[in-house]
């Protein structure tokens, strides 16, 4: 499997052609539960070489050395058996359409998704993966987070030359089968990195340092009025916990990178499990800009994205959807402008700075009237939307500030949602509907013929982007597209 971005070549299989992932790749995915058989029998066969008598509890007491020995040995068999066989039945094919994935020993798996529908592609390394040599190939498709392929594991050149070869078949990139050995991954342009001092900072202090605190204030109140120091000691799984979330937090951010590639937005992050993330350009489906309290005096924001295939899946904890885990105004323009090259106003930073922090009318904005400050006082003239020639922006909260940037062709849906108080009020809640994803665009407490118009207007504008948007193809040559004139002159 090979693949290169210039020169236009890159070789697939064969309708016949499958290939095996590597060997060790059962021993990576199970070694936990052969630790845990070698845990469970070899601490008690310690036990009783060393003392000389059982101890009298655990599975193995009482048990001669000879006999557990021979269960350990037993249940390496059984599981290096399975491991075997799970390899053994193991293909996968990519060709120039589909991606094929047949697994399974007694429930066979035959899985296939269509390579021009490939929203991302992840490399991913495992610690145990990292000591082979190994990489994790994980690619999604466009339906909302359900259809996530893994390649589990091939050796780190492979994943990554199969993952151009992928992404350049998705891009239209023409095949060349009398040219299959040039092959070279895409370069990557470096763009901006987080230091590790900036990622401890932005996890001690976030909301998670808040629910410590108030934790540890709960513990030490309730110990000091009962005089019993073991209800402190009843709170120590909780502080585990909480620990066990800051290592989460800043060993998944560790050592972020941003670099831009043809293929894409490369993402680098990761201590332990380390991730190379790939989102292909046009597959952003809409971006969120947020800021807490605790980092406005840093200047820190945080930005997510919406991705067709990511969905609402937290299996990697959301990391996945994260673009900039904690970047200034500058950094996050800069990554905003990777995944948004086209803001559609002359003065982006100014627009995207007003949208962040607010509040009134400044740049383009329009807020919510002065009766929505009897159902939300605070937030009312911070609530407020504006649309681009390209992206309708959202913004909302004055305490957890969030910018909202849906481009027009993205728009799925649209809709207007009011309850009684804000029917006498004459409010309205106007939603733009997104992939699945953690990101809901919601402009609050609009005034009625307000909403109305922005409903009306912004339908037009996603029809007539729709019209004149690029192909999914991005890097093949692409007829150009004119809008109706009719329609463009009802859009504006």
């Amino acid at each position: 499997m090979s693949a290169a971005f210039t020169g236009g070549a890159f070789h697939t299989d064969s309708a016949d052609s499958w290939h095996r992932v590597h060997p060790v790749s059962p021993l990576v995915r199970g070694w936990v539960a052969v630790a845990a058989v070698l845990f469970i029998f070899g601490r008690n066969a310690l036990d009783s070489l060393f003392t000389g008598r059982p101890d009298g509890r655990g599975i193995s007491a009482g048990a001669p050395p000879a006999v557990i020995a021979a269960v350990v040995g037993a249940a390496i068999v059984v599981f290096g058996t399975g491991f075997f066989l799970s390899w053994r039945f193991t293909r996968y094919q990519v060709t120039d359409e589909h991606v094929h994935i047949n697994s399974g020993i007694i429930f066979r798996q035959q899985r296939r998704a269509r390579i021009d529908r490939v929203q991302s592609i992840d490399v991913v390394q495992p610690l145990v993966a990292r000591a082979f040599g190994l990489a994790e190939l994980k690619f999604d498709v466009a339906d909302g987070g359900k259809s996530a392929f893994r390649l589990s594991f091939l050796k780190l050149d492979e994943a990554k030359r199969l993952r151009a070869a992928i992404l350049a078949r998705a891009a239209g990139v023409a095949v060349d089968p009398d040219a299959p050995d040039q092959v070279t991954e895409a370069p990557e342009q470096h763009v901006l990195a987080l230091s590790p001092g900036r990622i401890i900072g932005a996890t001690v202090f976030s909301s998670l340092s808040i629910v410590a605190l108030l934790v540890l204030s709960g513990a030490v109140a309730l110990t000091a009025w009962s005089g019993e120091i073991g209800v402190f000691i009843g709170f120590v799984p909780v502080f585990i916990g909480v620990g066990a979330s800051y290592w989460k937090a800043i060993t998944g951010d560790y050592n972020f990178r941003v670099a831009l590639s043809p293929d894409g937005v490369r993402l680098h992050y990761g201590m332990l499990e380390t991730r190379a993330q790939t989102i292909p350009p046009g597959r952003v489906q809409a971006v969120g800009i947020s800021q807490g309290p605790v980092w406005r005096p840093f200047g820190w924001y945080r930005v997510h994205v919406n991705v067709a295939g990511y969905g609402d899946d937290r299996s990697d904890h959301g990391n996945r959807t994260v673009l900039l885990p904690a970047g200034t105004l500058e950094e996050v323009m800069a990554v905003l402008a990777l995944v948004f090259p086209d803001p559609g106003v002359d003065n982006p930073v100014d627009v995207f700075t007003a949208g962040l922090r607010g509040p009134g009318n400044r740049h383009g904005f329009v807020h919510s009237p002065r009766s929505a400050r009897w159902i939300d006082p605070l937030a009312w003239r911070y609530n407020a939307y504006r649309a681009t020639s390209t992206a309708l922006l959202c913004r909302h909260g004055v305490i957890f500030r969030r910018l909202e940037v849906v481009p027009h062709e993205r728009t799925q849906s649209l809709s207007l949602r009011q309850g009684p108080l804000m029917a006498a009020l004459g409010l309205v809640d106007f939603e733009l509907h997104s992939t699945a994803g953690p990101i809901k665009p919601v402009v609050h407490h609009v005034a009625l013929d307000a909403g109305r118009r922005l409903f009306d207007d912004q339908a037009a504008r996603a029809a007539t982007a729709r019209r004149i948007h690029s192909a999914e193809h991005w890097l093949a040559t692409a007829p150009s597209a004119t809008p109706d004139p009719q329609e463009q002159q009802h859009a504006n």
